[in-house]
């Protein structure tokens, strides 16, 4: 098994001593920022001047500052843009304002380990990656619990990386629940897999492919959805609590039974195999190469699906269902 760290296994002198610049306010930084400055952190938030997300921090009582002057101020600077812009600002941006000593911190092991940013050799580089959106740890932080985190170190120049990644850890609230030691490599492939064949790929598309199923067989849009997108909540919530097996004793018999007789028929060999060649794109570096080049062209593709996707049938039926229940604070995308 491997071993698990904690609040009692940090120091918080650690990244108290330290000034933090956390570049980017998105999901993870303003989670990072915030739980940071709470936690007794002196941090400053690197944006754009003429970045929409200003007026954000300022309301939530942190500083604010352009990234190259937040890179020099800081001696701690984590990186929270998107993958896809990280590794040109921070080349243009933010190399150059770091001073030996300081170190780089980054929430996913993208650009560092597939090449698209070098750092300089006095630089300690590591990955405090919590394993959940910036949304959730921000709102665990503020209920006295937390995300669990990944750590990992990429360059340990100052002999002090770890002890700086697990003080951190307990800053943005992830020691409370664990941290777990592990390698860029080993995040960066395990993550892009995860998400591409079951948490995003492979659920979208068996939703979306069950509900056009039935609704093509004669079933009501409405109940279709329900069956394939709505009580898949229910199931993954009892996963989460116990796993296959809780789950498998939550159901019915005759959903258990089903279970075991029929989704062997859905995941095949087939499927199996196309999971290994997706791992192998990714280890190979095919994809981040593949999506670095996309992205570099304006996304095309990834504007285009994503424009389909959001006019799915099964979208629009939802949309209409959301605003029936008085349990739900529907959401959107912007």
């Amino acid at each position: 098994m491997a071993e698990i760290f904690y609040d009692k296994d940090a120091d918080p002198e650690v990244i108290k001593g330290r000034k933090v610049a956390v570049i980017g306010y998105g999901s993870q930084g303003h989670a990072h920022a915030l739980n940071l400055s709470e936690s007794g952190v002196e941090v400053v938030v690197g944006l754009r001047p003429d970045s929409a997300r200003r007026t954000q921090v300022l309301d939530d009582g942190l500083a604010v500052m352009d990234p190259p002057d937040a890179a020099e101020w800081a001696d701690v600077v984590t990186m929270l843009v998107p993958d896809q812009l990280m590794a040109d600002f921070y080349n243009a941006r933010i190399a150059d304002r770091m001073e030996p000593g300081n170190a780089l911190l980054f929430a996913h092991g993208f650009n560092i380990h597939f090449g698209e940013i070098t750092p300089a050799a006095d630089l300690d580089v590591l990955m405090v990656a919590p394993k959940g959106p910036g949304h959730l740890v921000r709102r665990t932080y503020t209920e006295g619990s937390g995300v669990p985190c990944l750590l990992a170190i990429h360059q340990d120049a100052t002999g002090s990386a770890f002890e700086l990644g697990m003080s951190y850890s307990w800053g943005i609230g992830g020691a409370r629940a664990g941290v777990l030691q592990t390698t860029f490599r080993e995040e960066t492939e395990t993550d892009l897999f995860g998400e591409q064949v079951i948490l995003c790929g492979g659920v979208s598309q068996l939703i979306k492919a069950s509900y056009e199923t039935l609704v093509e067989a004669g079933y009501e849009p409405e109940s279709a959805y329900f069956e394939t997108l709505h009580e898949l909540k229910l199931i993954v919530d009892l996963l989460y609590e116990g796993g296959l097996s809780w789950m498998r004793y939550s159901v019915s018999d005759t959903a258990e039974y089903g279970d075991y007789t029929r989704g062997a028929r859905i995941i095949t060999e087939e499927s199996r195999a196309e999971m290994k060649r997706v791992l192998a794109e990714i280890q190979s570096g095919a994809f981040a190469r593949e999506w670095m080049a996309q992205a570099r062209e304006g996304a095309p593709y990834l504007l285009e699906q994503r424009a389909a996707n959001q006019s799915h049938p099964i979208e629009q039926v939802g949309r209409e269902l959301r605003q029936m229940m008085p349990f739900l604070d529907p959401k959107a995308p912007e």
